[in-house]
């Protein structure tokens, strides 16, 4: 190749460059300004996105709802909260979660039109304490069975919140009134406790042998060991007379409906 052909395949090289050099020349310091400007506006738009980032992370890693003063010392020094907090806010507002504020505090919660989507029923596990339990055995052995009475067999008191969760329970029921001064209150069970039991009556809850072979019952127990006929206390007992009106309003007898509505608690 000649030396004019080669001159004249870089000249079209030599005067694209030129021009580069021209044009810069010609904008001079406004370009530099204008390309730094739009540098400046990215990095401040990335690290905007980056504090919003960082923001909501924070609130949905949070166990309870933060104020401004704690999101504000996990955050960079520039970031600015209130700003973060309208973004964030707006970012969510038709999502399936919404920020909001509370007593000054903020924090991620389902939207209100998805309530009834996200509602669930669950019955909580409850355990009878040990004297609930022996209140109830001396009940469904000895019924109708005054509270002195459950006392003298128990050894100790019968605290009222026993008794209160037992006709929470709806196990038990006021019966009537013994026939003796003061006439006392009596307690039996109720339809509710055989079913809970699968009972078919109050006589079929085990006898003396039956919890002896269950291991229940020591089997060196005294001679002179009584333990009642639970079937003795179905039906009509002398020495005891029915609630009255004012009674049975008073301890509203109408909850011992069969087809009341109580949820099975594991106890």
């Amino acid at each position: 190749m000649s030396d004019d052909e080669e001159t004249r395949i870089a000249d079209p090289i030599s005067d694209a460059i030129a021009s580069l050099r021209a044009r810069a020349e010609h904008q001079g310091p406004s370009a530099d300004r204008e390309a730094s400007e739009a540098l400046g506006l990215r990095l401040a738009v990335d690290t905007e996105r980056e504090n919003l980032r960082l923001l909501e992370a924070l609130l949905f890693a949070a166990a309870e709802p933060l104020d401004e003063e704690t999101l504000i010392g996990r955050l960079p020094l520039e970031a600015n909260i209130q700003a973060l907090l309208a973004t964030l806010a707006e970012e969510y507002a038709s999502r399936g979660v919404r920020l909001v504020e509370v007593g000054g505090r903020w924090r991620f919660e389902t939207a209100p039109d998805l309530a009834d989507a996200l509602n669930e029923v669950r019955q909580e596990p409850r355990k009878l304490s040990q004297a609930a339990l022996e209140t109830l055995s001396i009940i469904g052995y000895h019924q109708p069975v005054t509270r002195a009475e459950i006392e003298e067999i128990r050894g100790v008191a019968v605290s009222k919140g026993t008794l209160d969760l037992l006709f929470e329970l709806r196990w038990i029921r006021p019966r009537g009134r013994r026939r003796t001064p003061g006439r006392p209150l009596t307690y039996g069970t109720t339809p509710r406790f055989l079913e809970y039991f699968g009972l078919a009556s109050i006589g079929d809850l085990p006898g003396q042998a039956d919890l002896k072979a269950a291991g229940l019952l020591d089997a060196r127990i005294p001679a002179d060991f009584f333990m009642p006929d639970p079937g003795r206390s179905e039906g009509d007992v002398d020495g005891e007379d029915p609630l009255d009106e004012e009674d049975q309003r008073t301890f509203h007898i109408d909850f011992m409906d069969d087809d009341a509505d109580v949820g099975s608690e594991d106890i």
